[in-house]
């Protein structure tokens, strides 16, 4: 079982402001869970109202703002900046988590397709990076982007997630350099296979296409050839991101931290002599 926050980790983000989008579900809804148990005030946005109340009630006593918006919308997630600000004074930590879907091949791919898996997967952290940008240069904080082991190779027939997962990896390093000597550090975390709500829908193409038991035969097959033979925990994502977050990470900016149990340490080539 996955150790939660420790004992020397409790109030590490204690005061601390910290907005994460997509925070009702998910990974984000594994960040928001650690960082109240470090001690930190949130700020959930999520375009479902009834995801982020869920949280919000799980997670008390903490001190959480829930906000309904759209984070690509420039006109939602400014508003909830303000009220974030007039609540709690400022933010310190951005969490671009907010993602979804770009499926399909170049030719399957309409414009609306293209569309909407630039605006779920590279608008949102565009948008809310440029939104709180001033309230983190107040503070001197930083931003963690959720990317993917996507950002750095090409799963079949995923265009647009794929090329978009990549994009995130150009806006990190960008504001990275751009924002560094201003005293805000920004980093990526790439995650493999991750149990959530959105893996276990692609874990029923793989049964229908298979004749898969279950969704754990699944992420078995997804896994056969990953050195810790199995898909991550959202909780053990958000430990990376904290990590990022945290002072503890004060030297490191404009990187891209992979969390895929070894995937990317495979050489595909090999692969024949390991089956």
């Amino acid at each position: 079982m996955h150790k939660h926050t420790n004992e020397a980790d409790k109030d590490c983000f204690k005061n601390q402001v910290v907005f994460i989008s997509g925070g009702g579900t998910g990974i984000g809804a594994a960040v928001a869970r650690q960082m109240a148990e470090a001690g930190a005030k949130l700020v959930l946005m999520g375009r479902r109202t009834a995801p982020l109340q869920q949280m919000a009630a799980a997670l008390a006593p903490a001190d959480v703002l829930l906000l309904s918006g759209d984070a690509a919308n420039a006109a939602d997630v400014r508003q909830a900046v303000a009220q974030a600000s007039e609540r709690f004074g400022g933010i310190d930590v951005l969490v671009a988590n907010a993602g979804g879907h770009g499926l399909g091949k170049l030719t399957d791919t309409d414009d609306a397709s293209w569309a909407q898996a630039t605006r779920l997967n590279l608008d949102t952290a565009f948008v809310c990076a440029r939104e709180l940008m001033p309230e983190l240069l107040k503070r001197r904080g930083n931003i963690v982007i959720l990317s993917s082991l996507a950002g750095h190779f090409a799963g079949p027939e995923v265009l647009g997630y794929v090329t978009m997962k990549h994009a995130l990896l150009g806006l990190t390093r960008s504001l990275a350099r751009d924002y560094g000597p201003l005293g805000v550090r920004v980093n990526a975390v790439c995650p493999g296979w991750v149990r959530t709500a959105m893996a276990d829908e692609q874990m029923q193409v793989l049964i229908q296409k298979h004749g898969l038991r279950d969704t754990e035969a699944a992420y078995r097959l997804v896994s056969r050839h990953v050195p810790m033979r199995r898909p991550a925990e959202a909780a053990e994502v958000a430990d990376a991101v904290l990590f990022l977050a945290s002072g503890r990470a004060a030297m490191i900016t404009g990187s891209s931290l992979m969390v895929d149990g070894g995937a990317s340490a495979v050489d595909l080539p090999t692969i024949a002599f390991a089956d």
